[in-house]
C-alpha cells in the first residue's frame, strides 16, 4: 500500500489536488469508497483516523451526493458529469437525471486576462484588432467566457476566450481519474461492468477537442458549407485570422433565444414555421449530412428578426456513418409501417447487440417489449405522441436487453429529446415524425441507386477476397502451433482476484490480531514482574504496551466495522 502512495506522489504533480478530491468525496459521504480504493492514504494520519469512524446518515440520496461532489470539484468533473448524463445505459437513469442538473456556470475571470490572451495569441495589441471590447462577459462557463466586441472596420463580433489555466487543471484531473478508475477495477471488480476506464478515455477525447478552439472553427466552417444553400438557417461567419487554440472570433448574431416565446411573438414571427424550419435543419444533419450540432440547448439556438434561425457553439458535434444513417431511416420507416421484425433487425444492424446476447432470444423478447409499448401509439394522432417519452422508453428497453449503444447514437437521442421539447414549446401541435419521414424515405431510396449498389457489391467482393486469401494461412499457423504443442488456451477466472484480495485482507487482519495479542501478553508479563519505573503504580513498559495494544486493537475493530463484515 505504501508503494501506491509513493506512486501517487510521483505521478501527480499537484498532490494537493488529489487530497482535495479525496476530501470532497469524504465530505459528501463517500468515505468507504475512498477507503476501498486505498486513496485515504494520501491524507495526513490525523485525518485518516478521523474518517475511520462510522459515517453519519446523509440527508441526500447517493446520486444527489455524487452530483454535489462533482459540482464542488469544478470544471473537469462538471464536464464529466455532463457526459455521463447522456449515458443512462452505463450509470442508470437516477444518476443520469441528477447529473443533468449540473449547470456549467462559474464566475467570470478578470478582463485583464482576456486582453493578455488576445495579445499573446495574436501577437499584437488588441487595440489594433478591436475598436472596442465589452469588459462584462455575456456568458461565463467552466471552459471559456464570451464577450461582445467591435472590429476596427466596425463589424460587430463575439470573442470566445478560454479560461486561464484550464487545460493544465483538466490534464491533472484526467490523470487522477485514470488512476481512480484503475483502482476501481482492481479493488472493486464489479465496477468493470460500467467500463470506467472507457468512460474516462471517452471524456478525455471529448474534452481535448473542446479545449482546442481550432477544432470548433473547423466544425463551424463545415456547418456553413452544409447550410450555404439553406436561406432559413444562419451559421455565424468565422474570422480565420483571429482563431487560435484559446480564442475564436465570429460574427455576432442579433436575435433572441428560441425559448423566449414572448419576444418571438413581439417580432411577429410564425412559431409553427420556426419549429418546422429548426427541426428540418436537424434532420438534414442526422439523415443527410451525417454531421450534427450535438448541443442544441435553447441558449445555442437564436431566432433572428428576419425569421432565420442562427446556431451557436460548435464545440460538441456528432458523426453518423452512412450505414448508421440508413439503419436509423429504416427504423423510422419500420415504425410508421408497424413492421416490428424490421425494427428489431435495424437494432441488430446498428451493432447494438453484443456477442454475449443470444440473437434468437433477443429477437423474441425485444420484439414483445417494443410491441407492448408501440401498439397503443398507433391509436393516437401524430401530435399526441410524446416523442421524448417514446425515445426515453426505447432507450431503457435497449438497456434492459444489455445492448451496447454507441456514444454518437446517445448524443443523437439527447438532441431529439431537446428538440422535441423546443418544438412543442413553439407549437403545441408540432409534428416531429412527419418532418423526419421525407429524409428517411430519401435515404432509403438512395440505397437502391446504381452507384450505391455498385459500392456495396465492391465492398463485399473485397471482404470475400480477403477472407479467401487469409484463411488458409491462419489455418496453417493454427495447425503448426497444435503440432508443436504451442497452442495455449487463455482462461480468465471471474471473481478470483476479489477472492485473493479477501483472503489476503483476512490473513493480514489475523496476523495483526496475533501481534496485538502478543503485545498484550508481553505487557502483562512486564506488569507482573514489576520491572522498570512505574506510572500510576504500573510498570512504564507494561503501560506503554497496553496503550499500544488498545490503539491498534481499536483501529482493527473500526476497520472491520467499516468493511461491513462483522
Amino acid at each position: 500500500m505504501l508503494l501506491e502512495v509513493l506512486r501517487l506522489k510521483r505521478v501527480y504533480k499537484n498532490l494537493n489536488r488529489v487530497r482535495h478530491i479525496v476530501n470532497v468525496f469524504i465530505k459528501h459521504g463517500f468515505g468507504q469508497f475512498i477507503e476501498q480504493l486505498n486513496l485515504h492514504r494520501v491524507l495526513p494520519f490525523r485525518k485518516r483516523v478521523k474518517i475511520l469512524g462510522i459515517p453519519p446518515v446523509m440527508a441526500h440520496s447517493i446520486p444527489e451526493r455524487l452530483r454535489l461532489a462533482f459540482g464542488e470539484l469544478g470544471p473537469s468533473f462538471i464536464k464529466l458529469a455532463q457526459l455521463l448524463a447522456s449515458r443512462p445505459d452505463l450509470i442508470t437513469k437516477p444518476y443520469a437525471d441528477e447529473f443533468k442538473k449540473l449547470q456549467d456556470e462559474v464566475p467570470p475571470f478578470p478582463f485583464e486576462d482576456v486582453i493578455r490572451i488576445i495579445r499573446e495569441d495574436m501577437g499584437v495589441d488588441p487595440a489594433e484588432i478591436f475598436e472596442s471590447i465589452d469588459e462584462k462577459p455575456i456568458a461565463a462557463a467552466s471552459i471559456a467566457q464570451v464577450h461582445f466586441a467591435t472590429l476596427t472596420d466596425g463589424s460587430p463580433v463575439v470573442i470566445k476566450i478560454q479560461r486561464p489555466g484550464i487545460p493544465e487543471l483538466i490534464e491533472t484531473d484526467i490523470s487522477i481519474l485514470r488512476t481512480i478508475t484503475s483502482l476501481m477495477v482492481r479493488y472493486m471488480p464489479e465496477t468493470e461492468f460500467f467500463n470506467p476506464k472507457g468512460i474516462v478515455e471517452e471524456f478525455s477525447r471529448t474534452i481535448t477537442k473542446e479545449l482546442d478552439f481550432t477544432e470548433e472553427a473547423k466544425n463551424m466552417c463545415r456547418f456553413r458549407r452544409n447550410f450555404q444553400n439553406n436561406p432559413n438557417i444562419h451559421i455565424p461567419r468565422l474570422y480565420p485570422e483571429l482563431v487560435s487554440k484559446r480564442m475564436i472570433v465570429m460574427e455576432r448574431i442579433e436575435g433572441v433565444r428560441i425559448d423566449n416565446i414572448e419576444a418571438i411573438d413581439k417580432m411577429g414571427l410564425d412559431r409553427a414555421e420556426l419549429a418546422r424550419v429548426g427541426i428540418d435543419a436537424y434532420f438534414k444533419m442526422f439523415l443527410e449530412d451525417g454531421f450534427f450540432h450535438a448541443d442544441p440547448h435553447p441558449g445555442n439556438i437564436f431566432v433572428m428578426p428576419d425569421g432565420r434561425i442562427g446556431l451557436l457553439d460548435f464545440g460538441i458535434v456528432g458523426w453518423l456513418t452512412p450505414d448508421i444513417m440508413e439503419s436509423i431511416a429504416s427504423a423510422l420507416i419500420a415504425l410508421v409501417k408497424k413492421d416490428f421484425d424490421a425494427l428489431v433487425d435495424q437494432y441488430i444492424n446498428l451493432g447494438l447487440v453484443t456477442e454475449e446476447v443470444d440473437i434468437e432470444t433477443f429477437r423474441r423478447e425485444f420484439k414483445n417489449d417494443i410491441k407492448d409499448f408501440l401498439i397503443p401509439m398507433y391509436d393516437m394522432t401524430i401530435s399526441e405522441i410524446n416523442i421524448a417519452q417514446y425515445l426515453d422508453t426505447l432507450l431503457h428497453i435497449a438497456i434492459k436487453h444489455k445492448l451496447k449503444i454507441p456514444s454518437d447514437l446517445l448524443l443523437l437521442n439527447k438532441c431529439m429529446l431537446i428538440l422535441d421539447s423546443i418544438g412543442r414549446e413553439l407549437d403545441p401541435n408540432f409534428n416531429f415524425i412527419s418532418i423526419a419521414e421525407p429524409y428517411a424515405s430519401k435515404l432509403i431510396r438512395s440505397r437502391y441507386h446504381p452507384q450505391r449498389v455498385y459500392e456495396r457489391i465492391q465492398k463485399e467482393l473485397v471482404e470475400i477476397s480477403n477472407f479467401t486469401t487469409t484463411t488458409p494461412r491462419q489455418l496453417r499457423i493454427l495447425l503448426r502451433k497444435a503440432l508443436k504443442d504451442e497452442l495455449h488456451v487463455k482462461m480468465t477466472p471471474i471473481g478470483l482476484d476479489k477472492l485473493i484480495r479477501d483472503i489476503d485482507r483476512s490473513t493480514n487482519r489475523l496476523a495483526f490480531s496475533i501481534v496485538v495479542a502478543a503485545i498484550i501478553l508481553s505487557s502483562s508479563i512486564l506488569t507482573l514482574s514489576g520491572a522498570g519505573g512505574k506510572v500510576f503504580d504500573i510498570p512504564f513498559l507494561g503501560l506503554t504496551g497496553f496503550i499500544m495494544a488498545f490503539v491498534l486493537g481499536f483501529w482493527l475493530l473500526i476497520s472491520i466495522i467499516r468493511s461491513g463484515r462483522l
